[in-house]
């Protein structure tokens, strides 16, 4: 049995998803675990499926979703009944939380030395705004990302949403899209109410992470708005202090690379997030890194998000090495290098960020923040339950 390419996804409350492919159509998508090394006292079964791309045909892509499971513990666990052993570490229940994050990955050496770099410290969650594999259509490409990932997303969830590059629509064949990605990153989203596998929600550590999709419509009657304006509605904030918003195509920008890409989506969407008092937003796409202050509307506002734009991940297309001049006053740091950053959620109040740029044998911190949460802010709170009453009163 050839069996390559595993990797783990979160699913649902004390659940993960173990996505892996073989060759052999006969292989059962079934997972055994346990928390001993070679003693497996659980075992589930989930579903497999392939796919046809002009003349390629997937192998047997098996999803099984495997739980409940204990918070911050480490499982043994073997696919389809035979096969190597492989280990899982599931996230905390409780703060603090770390969450590694990097966009526009590809599988270059530049994405070899990034995955090296976030590897050298542990994390709970890796987040991916999108650009994974650069496949563009040549399948091939799928399995050789899955290869290059596997010993990293293996062991620790990896959540992602889709880029430009998953899109490899074709008319007639393929005209919606997505068929590769939909097919092997199957992310949580029955178990977040959405409609879509290309946005959805998930808690880790009394942090809500909502993954949205560039790709999709997003404009106020379309399913993905109303799924995040219930998703944000739904949030106790006592209970999850901690928003953190992931989409593809950055709403602000001071690259010259990608100028206005994300415009569309921020007018139709940027008033929910602001309302919500998102704590964070993370874009790919522009193949640098860029942190701003707060801001809602083009303005600096201390009760919107801060922006980070992180597609520096190692990417084939190289870097977006041009910067407008002057820089705006609300872009805080900029820098044109790869890397990758750190997100460390320490209690219900505050943050710390890191994004530590690629030298040849170690990352380097080049910036870093701490973060107030917007929930724990009396000022930005206030301001929130006098909009939520003042939509009451003119109902």
């Amino acid at each position: 049995m050839w069996l390559y390419k595993v990797h783990v996804s979160l699913a649902g409350s004390d659940h993960m998803r173990v996505t892996w492919v073989t060759d052999d159509e006969h292989v059962q998508s079934m997972v055994e675990y346990g928390t001993e090394p070679g003693k497996y006292n659980a075992m589930a079964k989930g579903e497999s499926i392939s796919y046809h791309y002009f003349f390629y045909k997937s192998g047997r892509i098996h999803h099984v979703k495997i739980g409940p499971l204990e918070p911050s513990k480490t499982y043994y666990y073997r696919c389809g009944g035979h096969g190597p052993e492989y280990s899982l570490g599931t996230p905390p229940a409780k703060l603090p939380v770390e969450f590694a994050v990097v966009g526009d990955l590809g599988q270059t050496e530049w994405t070899k030395k990034t995955l090296e770099h976030v590897n050298n410290r542990d994390y709970d969650v890796f987040l991916l705004p999108g650009d994974l594999s650069y496949a563009d259509g040549q399948q091939q490409l799928w399995d050789s990302f899955g290869r290059l990932v596997e010993p990293y997303a293996s062991k620790r969830p990896w959540m992602v949403t889709q880029g430009n590059h998953e899109i490899e629509s074709i008319p007639i064949i393929n005209p919606e899209g997505f068929k590769a990605y939909n097919a092997r990153w199957l992310m949580p989203y029955e178990e977040s109410g959405s409609f879509s596998n290309l946005y959805y929600s998930f808690d880790v550590a009394a942090t809500r992470i909502i993954m949205l999709g560039s790709y999709a419509d997003f404009d106020s009657d379309s399913d993905q708005y109303k799924w995040l304006q219930a998703d944000l509605g739904r949030i106790d904030r006592k209970r999850t202090p901690w928003v953190i918003v992931l989409l593809h195509a950055p709403w602000y920008n001071t690259n010259t690379a990608h100028q206005g890409e994300g415009e569309g989506m921020r007018k139709a969407m940027e008033e929910l997030l602001y309302k919500a008092r998102v704590d964070v937003v993370f874009a790919g796409h522009v193949h640098s890194y860029e942190r701003f202050t707060r801001i809602y509307d083009n303005k600096a506002d201390p009760c919107g998000p801060i922006y980070i734009t992180i597609g520096d991940g190692g990417n084939r297309e190289g870097l977006a090495l041009t910067f407008k001049d002057p820089a705006s006053p609300l872009s805080a740091y900029r820098e044109p290098s790869f890397g990758h950053g750190r997100l460390r959620i320490l209690n219900e109040t505050t943050a710390h960020w890191s994004w530590h740029r690629n030298n040849d044998t170690d990352p380097s911190v080049a910036d870093e923040v701490w973060l107030d949460n917007l929930r724990t802010s009396k000022g930005c709170w206030e301001k929130e339950l006098e909009h939520r009453k003042e939509a009451k009163d003119e109902l």
